[in-house]
């Protein structure tokens, strides 16, 4: 058995340690907000926050995230960054398809959270993850919006 923090409530779950914690995520607890993109950690669909740090879930061993605090898109607004990022994706209509959008969110409140003001190097740097849409204009607007958020 092991103990996880999700979302701030802790979970017991019944699965082998070197399960990813994607799978963890979305087919043991039914969270589907955490995208499956490419499972070589490349894309960023999956992104969760792991004590603050954007973490690619596809390739993250579930004991490895033991004792952590994990957030996930599901619960990303309980942040003030990440409400703020919300509020910055919907007035900028940033998603076209959507797909990515999750870990895109996810990806720009752990670099709020620890620049509040960017540079845009800084946006380019911490915003890896894919945009099969190529939204990263808007995205980039966005994550600029919202470090300028009151």
């Amino acid at each position: 058995m092991i103990e996880l923090t999700i979302n701030g409530t802790t979970r017991q779950i019944d699965v082998e340690g070197d399960t990813p914690l994607l799978w963890v995520l979305r087919d043991t607890l039914g969270m589907t907000g955490t995208k499956y993109g490419c499972g070589i950690a490349q894309c960023g669909a999956c992104s969760v926050l792991l004590d603050g740090q954007a973490t690619r879930s596809c390739v993250t061993p579930v004991e490895s995230a033991v004792g952590a605090q994990i957030t996930t898109i599901e619960a990303i607004e309980t942040l003030p960054v990440g409400k703020k990022v919300v509020a910055a994706w919907v007035g900028g209509e940033v998603p076209q398809c959507g797909y990515c959008q999750s870990g895109q969110v996810i990806a720009a409140t752990a670099l709020l959270q620890q620049t509040p003001k960017p540079t845009d190097e800084d946006i380019a740097a911490a915003m890896t993850n894919l945009c099969r849409c190529g939204t990263y204009n808007n995205i980039a607007d966005a994550v600029r919006h919202a470090a300028s958020a009151a």
